[in-house]
Order: structure tokens, then C-alpha cells, then sequence
């Protein structure tokens, strides 16, 4: 029942207004702390607000939201903005790039290197979420027919904003601007994971079904164990609009890992919400694997060599209906009619994902360390 007991604002209100009065504020206009968050879609902002606004994630009160996007990118992000005055969300402002980016200047010094740098000087972290998948032009593979391009400015954005943060294979004579701020912190969730190692010159297996288990119908896929399905493919048959589209199967975490801290030093492999097709292949520049499938296929965990708080996971721990006491649906039916807490109370699950925005609270409490 965490869902309806457990949850206490932490954010502060900075100021009150009426509905008509409602503006958003310009970003870095002040003494606050500012959290990045890359594409910030009303989906995305929803979820960030209620991990923080519940306490999932407890993030100092002084920090302030700035959601980052490229104005060519394919969502409509006016959303967002009336999301954010509707909501009168006024720890949360908005900040759109528009210089072009294409594939042959992303890992380069390019027309918002200085964007990139002014948001890096006047900020403390970047979260960069789950989404579509990346051009494989990109890292030098042709197109899988699997592999669906559907916001290539998105991507574009957000590889080259991250090898201007960590440098990458491409160019090694590059100076990352981490190298200036080693403690800024960075998390990658699925496809944000995926665009970490991309960046610094890894590559992409672009389907894993038939890459790497040589299964090429969703039936076979869901013949397989739970742990080798990594999405839930019963949403192919589109047999119930409210299916959850997430699968859960286990990780194996790596010893002297970020994420063997959070999961209690124990050798408990945690279930977790899984909803991918694709997986790390090459890992780019400065990366080690802390967490894998069971059977050793698949990353699910990455953390940087020489930055401490920079990792990526390949899971979806921000997703609201993990926090709630509602029952998930899966088709055929899978879970009972039961919660997420239900279904994997504390180690088998549950304690993992809190305990994994709690370690994250703590990256960004400047007086609490970790």
C-alpha cells in the first residue's frame, strides 16, 4: 500500500500565483540548483514529478527543474509548457535549442558546443530518459529493418551533448567537460543508456530476439523464459489497450558495483521493469558493466571509469506504476491481478528500486554524500 501511505513532498513552492498569473520561469536565473532533464515531454515530466513530489526520489528542495530539448525534434513540446502552467509547476522551466545538428557534426565542436557548456556550468546533473531508437547510420551499422528512426534531432541533441560531457572514441584528443566538474552526475534510463554509449563510441545490437537468440516471431519470444524477454511483446497483439507494457525478469550485478551497493551487497538478482529490443553491443569510451541478463547477453548497467556518478541502466525504474498499490495487467494473465509490491516484495524487487532513487537523492544532496 505504499502507493496511498508512503509518499511526502519534498519540493518547495518558490512563490504563489493565481491561474492567470501563471508564468514560467526563465532557467539560471537565480542561486538554485538545476536539474536537467532531456526530452521533457508532459510523460516524462510527469514521472519525474511524482518520484520527486512522493519522495521516491529525494531531491534537496533547492533544486529546480529545466527540461532541455532541439526545437526541430518531433514532439510538440508546447505540451509541455501548458503541462507546467497548468500544473502551476514553478520548480520547473524549459529551455529549447535550435542551431542544426546533423550526423557529421555531433562529435565535433559544433554550433551549440557554447549551449552545451553554458547549460553544464549552470547545472548540477542531466537525466536523459527512454525513447526510439537511434539512427545506426550513426555508429556505422545500416538499418536493421527492426529499427524504427523516428525522431533522428532528438538523438542528434542528445549524442552530441554527451560527447561534449564525456568525450568518446571518435575524437580522443577532445577535452570532455567533465573533465572540468569529475563529480556532475548523469543518468542514462534505457534508451538514455543506450545514447551514453553511443556517444563515446560503442555500438548497438539493433534487435535482440533475432541477433541475439535467433528468434524471429513474437510467439517463440514468448515462449522463452521470463528472463530472456526484455519487452513484453503481448502489446504486439494489442489484445487489451490497459496491458502493461513493461516485462520484469531479473539482473545479475556486478561485486564493487554502484549497483551492488544499491541492491545491499547481497547476491539477490532483483526483478525489474524491462521494456527494450535493443542492447549494447561495443561499449564506448570509459565505460565498465555492472549489470547483466542472467545469461550474460544483455547489459543492463554501465558506469563510467573515471566519473563517479555518471551510469547508465538499461530498466525503467521511473515508472509510476511500480510506486502504486494498483494491480498490472499482463496479457495472458501473469501477475494475479497483484501490484508490483505484491508480486516482488522487498529483495525479490521492491527494495532495489527504492533504494536505487535513494542512492541517487544522496549523489545530489551535496551534504550527504554517498
Amino acid at each position: 500500500m505504499i502507493g496511498k501511505f508512503l509518499f511526502v513532498p519534498v519540493f518547495l513552492i518558490l512563490f504563489a500565483c493565481n491561474n492567470d498569473e501563471f508564468q514560467i520561469r526563465e532557467p539560471f536565473q537565480d542561486d538554485a540548483k538545476y536539474i536537467v532533464l532531456m526530452h521533457p515531454t508532459v510523460f516524462n515530466l510527469e514521472r519525474f514529478q511524482f518520484l520527486t513530489e512522493n519522495g521516491i526520489f529525494p531531491l534537496p528542495e533547492n533544486y529546480r527543474a529545466v527540461g532541455v530539448y532541439h526545437q526541430s525534434a518531433s514532439y510538440d513540446y508546447s505540451l509541455s509548457y501548458d503541462h507546467i502552467r497548468e500544473n502551476h509547476l514553478e520548480n520547473t522551466s524549459m529551455l529549447g535549442l535550435k542551431y542544426e545538428l546533423h550526423e557529421n557534426n555531433l562529435f565535433i565542436a559544433n554550433a551549440l558546443s557554447s549551449d552545451f557548456k553554458m547549460i553544464f556550468e549552470n547545472t548540477e546533473g542531466i537525466i536523459f530518459f527512454g525513447g526510439p531508437d537511434i539512427p545506426p547510420s550513426i555508429y556505422g551499422y545500416p538499418a536493421n529493418l527492426l529499427t524504427v528512426i523516428t525522431d533522428p534531432h532528438r538523438h542528434y541533441l542528445e549524442l552530441s551533448f554527451l560527447f561534449h560531457l564525456l568525450g568518446g572514441f571518435q575524437d580522443e584528443s577532445f577535452e570532455p567537460l567533465l573533465d572540468q566538474k569529475p563529480d556532475f552526475r548523469i543518468l542514462g534510463i534505457c534508451l538514455g543508456m543506450q545514447t551514453l554509449n553511443i556517444a563515446t563510441g560503442g555500438t548497438m545490437y539493433q534487435d535482440i530476439p533475432t541477433e541475439l537468440y535467433n528468434i524471429h516471431t513474437v510467439e517463440d519470444v514468448l515462449d522463452q523464459p521470463a528472463d530472456e524477454q526484455h519487452r513484453n511483446y503481448q502489446i504486439h497483439f494489442r489484445t487489451d489497450p490497459d496491458v502493461f507494457p513493461y516485462s520484469f525478469h531479473r539482473i545479475h550485478v556486478e561485486k564493487g558495483s554502484i549497483m551492488e551497493s544499491i541492491n545491499g551487497g547481497t547476491a539477490i538478482t532483483p526483478y525489474i521493469a524491462s521494456s527494450h529490443h535493443q542492447a549494447l553491443k561495443k561499449i564506448g569510451k570509459d565505460w565498465k558493466v555492472t549489470a547483466r541478463s542472467p545469461d550474460h547477453k544483455i547489459v543492463e548497467a554501465i558506469e563510467h571509469e573515471k566519473y563517479p556518478n555518471v551510469f547508465g541502466i538499461q530498466f525503467h525504474p521511473e515508472v509510476i506504476r511500480l510506486y502504486e498499490d494498483e494491480p498490472l495487467i499482463m496479457v495472458p494473465e501473469q501477475t494475479g491481478g497483484k501490484s508490483f509490491f505484491e508480486i516482488y516484495p522487498g529483495e525479490m524487487g521492491v527494495d532495489f528500486h527504492l533504494e536505487f532513487w535513494k542512492y541517487l537523492g544522496k549523489v545530489y544532496d551535496l551534504d550527504a554524500g554517498v
